[in-house]
């Protein structure tokens, strides 16, 4: 990997290309050893949301991280929903330093996926941008959500998935496949908080009988 002090390559990230186009030019810009989310943010300008989101879903499958990830991903989430122009994280995290090494796996196990499943995305069902990137933020708030507070082992897969694939729609300008992704994360959602809402109801009652 090429060391450089400069974010990915901003013509890049204005052409129309393909998301794994742009996670594989992160990687190969990436700095030799440690890179930041204010680095990663400062070179994606108008689709930072959509990267951003795409990759803290795919980090967030592993298990044993996936509640971290998610924390994380409550702030671009809501940022979107409540219409900001790029993600901001507080400074102390923008400019936390990570393993460029664990970046270079991380893509390269993603990367032959994502390119096969963008044979069959394409831009199609136009949506208005705005209103689009607050649905979008608001649904992958709420599913954010889901997967961190989540009690059940292993929960953090489906909407980890889930949160990837709406990502991928709303990058590759897909309106059917994001609809498809909303739809699936609204159905979890519902299902999570009500198997959330008749854990308590039964944590209520053996209370009350013992």
């Amino acid at each position: 990997m090429r060391a450089t002090s400069k974010g990915v390559r901003s013509g890049d990230v204005h052409a129309r290309l393909p998301a794994s186009v742009v996670l594989q030019r992160i990687r190969d810009d990436a700095p030799a050893n440690f890179f930041t989310l204010g680095w990663l943010v400062a070179g994606l300008h108008k689709r930072a949301f959509g990267v951003i989101i795409l990759l803290f879903a795919v980090v967030a499958v592993t298990p044993g991280i996936a509640n971290v990830v998610g924390l994380l991903l409550l702030v671009p989430a809501f940022q979107m929903a409540t219409g900001q122009r790029a993600p901001a994280f507080p400074r102390r995290v923008a400019t936390h330093p990570f393993a460029t090494r664990r970046l270079a796996t991380l893509m390269q196990r993603a990367l032959p996926l994502l390119r096969a499943i963008e044979k069959m995305i394409h831009p199609r069902l136009a949506t208005p941008a705005e209103p689009t990137k607050r649905l979008v933020g608001a649904i992958v708030l709420l599913s954010s959500a889901t997967m961190v507070f989540s009690p059940i082992p292993f929960s953090n897969v489906v909407p980890a998935l889930v949160i990837a694939l709406i990502a991928l729609a709303y990058l590759e300008e897909d309106g059917a496949l994001l609809a498809i992704g909303l739809l699936a994360a609204v159905v979890m959602d519902a299902l999570a908080l009500t198997a959330a809402w008749e854990t308590l109801r039964g944590a209520e009652w053996l209370s009350r009988v013992w």
